[in-house]
């Protein structure tokens, strides 16, 4: 005796036009951010590069301004300065 093969009916399962749509819509959305994401912290990361090289530059500016005229307070407008000078220690 032969045995019986069933018939194999295969179903497809599939979410509406619209759904798909959707689906797509929001997921090029989100990639599109993630993908701005990553070029605001490349934008990020060289920002914070030429601040630490700012900071630096100033700060051998500073040496060579205390070099020459010792430590001073300097007006950034037109350029003139205050020596500062220690406080007397009260005992």
């Amino acid at each position: 005796q032969m045995s019986k093969v069933k018939e194999m009916k295969s179903k497809v399962n599939a979410i509406t036009a619209e759904e798909l749509a959707s689906v797509k819509k929001v997921q090029g959305e989100l990639q599109s951010y993630l993908a701005n994401i990553g070029v605001l912290e490349v934008q990020k990361a060289k920002a914070i590069y030429h601040v630490n090289l700012l900071e630096k530059e100033m700060d051998e500016t500073k040496k060579d301004i205390e070099a020459k005229y010792g430590p001073v307070n300097i007006n950034l407008v037109d350029g003139t300065f205050e020596e500062i000078v220690p406080e007397a220690v009260v005992e």
